[in-house]
């Protein structure tokens, strides 16, 4: 199996290092082939814009899913981006290690889906959810939090995790076709003690244990949705003229 680990923290002693290291002993201590993306070490540029096409599509306009559809085509993507989308097809596996910054990634990480995620390959017309161009695959985030663990939860302040994420969950990774499974989470990492901290890694080197067997998140399938995008067996809409409103 092939396991692409996308890191994005920028201190290398963190916690979510040490998160991220434990995930790389695991899979690796078990034969598996393990890349890693860290993107704060490798400088990732997060910003998505012109100048990562070097032969448009269209130079007057910039249409960024376009380019990057015109871009793969032709074999003219940016080196840095190339590289990316080259492991990204190679995995069998997608693990992100991240911490959570206002409820959702770092700027790098949300930088790395906008310029690596490519419309055509990954997604595009009804390529998408268990049609995507990465169905097959499977992805987890793996998440250290500052907010202690009762405040993600249903009827929490915040309310749930998978509700609070989403937008990436869904949104991203089950939009291009992974199969997500549950977020690993370590919480109120910046206050808890260094026994607590152990705790972590032990429950998370549980988690990997279990990661072949962990039930994935519920996602669309466009089986049940008509060419309309609604819901089968759902009334069509109907509309009036102006003067029957």
């Amino acid at each position: 199996m092939k396991v692409l680990v996308v890191f994005a923290h920028p201190e290398p002693r963190s916690f979510c290092a040490a998160m991220k290291d434990r995930a790389v002993a695991f899979f690796s201590a078990r034969g598996h082939d393990v890349l890693i993306s860290d993107l704060y070490a490798m400088g990732f540029d997060a910003v998505a814009k012109a100048e990562d096409f070097a032969y448009r599509r269209d130079p007057d306009y910039l249409v960024y899913a376009l380019e990057q559809r015109h871009a793969f085509e032709t074999g003219t993507l940016a080196p840095d981006i190339r590289a990316e989308v080259d492991k990204l097809l190679a995995a069998d596996v997608l693990l992100l290690v991240f911490p959570l910054w206002w409820f959702s990634v770092p700027a790098i990480l949300k930088g790395w889906f906008d310029r690596v995620f490519l419309s055509g390959p990954f997604y595009g017309g009804r390529r998408f959810y268990d049609r995507g161009g990465l169905a097959g695959k499977r992805a987890a985030c793996l998440i250290t939090a500052g907010s202690r663990a009762h405040m993600l939860r249903e009827g929490g302040i915040h309310g749930p995790l998978e509700l609070v994420l989403r937008h990436l969950l869904q949104g991203t990774l089950g939009y291009v076709g992974f199969t997500v499974l549950p977020p690993f989470v370590a919480w109120h990492v910046p206050y808890v003690d260094e026994a607590t901290r152990a705790d972590y890694l032990c429950a998370l080197e549980r988690y990997l244990e279990e990661f072949d067997r962990l039930a994935p998140l519920p996602l669309p399938s466009l089986a049940d949705f008509d060419e309309l995008m609604r819901p089968r067996g759902a009334r069509a809409e109907t509309s009036g003229s102006d003067a029957t409103r």
